[in-house]
């Protein structure tokens, strides 16, 4: 059963880094991709970044080019930098896996329960 748990969560300051983390426990060898999302307090959950099973990564163009998701197979984690943090940054964000061709179906929509990221002054 592939689980995601998030963590790295915190408050920062505007222009400030986290870096969060998301293991789930056979996502290497089910070969998920995973996606990160976040979702603000009232508002609906947004896509925010994917990295596939190639590795491949995309991004939504709000967080393109201050964010960074990263794979370790070895430790079945995934990683997301953000860096240039801005206040409407802020929200829960949670990590989901994703089938796709070669995949497992133990991948199929599996999603964590998220990390609170705070962005203030």
């Amino acid at each position: 059963q592939v689980q995601p748990v998030e963590s790295g969560g915190g408050e920062v300051q505007p222009g400030g880094s986290l870096t969060l983390s998301c293991i789930a426990r056979g996502f290497t060898s089910n070969n998920c991709g995973m996606n990160w999302y976040r979702q603000a307090a009232g508002q609906q959950r947004e896509w925010v970044s994917s990295v596939n099973i190639d590795g491949r990564t995309r991004y939504a163009d709000s967080v393109k080019g201050r964010f960074t998701v990263s794979k370790d197979r070895a430790k079945d984690m995934v990683y997301l930098q953000m860096n240039s943090l801005k206040a409407d940054d802020t929200g829960l964000y949670i990590c989901n896996t994703y089938a796709t061709r070669g995949s497992s179906s133990a991948c199929i929509n599996k999603w964590g329960q998220g990390t609170q990221v705070t962005v203030s002054a």
